[in-house]
């Protein structure tokens, strides 16, 4: 096919447009790295089919352990990219999840959702919802198959985290595990890093990819906005980052106010990187101020706390 005589109908940089033969094409192509054994941390990771419907895959890391029989924290970990680009798979987000879990020392499930414009919202939710389920099954005597998960978690600490996107879609499946307790699932945090929320006003790229969304108000999309949503979150600490230079950062911070005064009986944190950008720890790994921001998610994971009775 001659893509020269394409014609762009939409065009949503830096993330895809979107040519009048239906071809999509991405700003970004991720690159891919295999699971592998970490030759400093010791953090081994392979890559599992947790839903066989849709064909929903994970990739999990085990950090070294020291001693038998203890239990770790899990993170269920949601990739970024404008729900459109980026994957669990890219040397990007092997590296930095691997680091995640050699830090925190914790079991770190790294989710691969299906991606927008191909699949529409809420195909990501969906997914992500999927694995959350598998993880959390593993709980349940003879109902898991995964050694990983049965041998070396603890199920009361389990997370769910995630950057931009990836952050949106983690708080939805806390929403989700309010809105169906019968699921059994119990998060004890949530960690969102730098989170998309929109911005107040009609974003092209969100209408296009969630064809049934109710607009820049969307739950999904501006949780603030909805205190009854933001009382029932199911977990019971939450820690938001924002980065001072970031143009999501006033979101991230009206969400935490908005927890803060919500019927909610949790804990919220907030905390700030100065001087920088959207991701940034993500696009310069190496930069000064990127292991203070790890530092901080890793001390939040492993703080001490009684749990409640939710």
């Amino acid at each position: 096919m001659d893509h020269n005589s394409d014609n762009i109908t939409h065009d949503f940089p830096p993330f895809f447009r979107v040519h009048d033969t239906g071809r999509v094409e991405r700003y970004v192509e991720h690159d891919f790295l295999p699971p592998s054994k970490h030759p400093k941390t010791g953090v081994v990771s392979k890559d599992v089919v947790v839903s066989p419907r849709n064909n929903v895959t994970a990739r999990i890391y085990l950090p070294r352990t020291e001693s038998r029989g203890r239990k770790l924290p899990l993170i269920i970990y949601v990739h970024g990219g404008g729900f459109s680009i980026e994957s669990a798979f890219s040397s990007r987000y092997h590296n930095y999840v691997g680091s995640l879990a050699a830090e925190s020392r914790s079991v770190v499930v790294s989710v691969e959702y299906r991606l927008a414009p191909e699949h529409p919202i809420p195909a990501c939710y969906e997914d992500c919802w999927a694995a959350t389920k598998w993880v959390v099954s593993h709980s349940r005597v003879g109902q898991g198959e995964e050694p990983w998960m049965t041998d070396h978690v603890d199920f009361g600490r389990v997370f769910v985290a995630g950057d931009s996107a990836g952050a949106n879609i983690a708080h939805e499946m806390v929403v989700r595990s309010g809105a169906e307790p019968e699921s059994g699932i119990k998060i004890a945090g949530m960690v969102l890093i730098h989170p998309f929320f929109g911005n107040g006003n009609a974003a092209k790229i969100w209408d296009f990819i969630c064809p049934g969304t109710t607009g820049p108000k969307d739950p999904r999309l501006y949780p603030a906005a909805h205190r009854k949503l933001l009382s029932n979150l199911r977990c019971e600490r939450v820690l938001v980052c924002v980065a001072e230079k970031d143009l999501l950062k006033e979101r991230g911070v009206m969400y935490h106010q908005a927890l803060k005064k919500s019927d909610w009986n949790g804990l919220v944190e907030l905390f700030e990187t100065h001087g920088e950008g959207h991701v940034f720890h993500l696009l310069e790994p190496e930069s000064q101020k990127a292991p203070l921001l790890m530092k901080r998610v890793v001390e939040f994971i492993n703080k001490e706390f009684v749990p409640s009775l939710l």
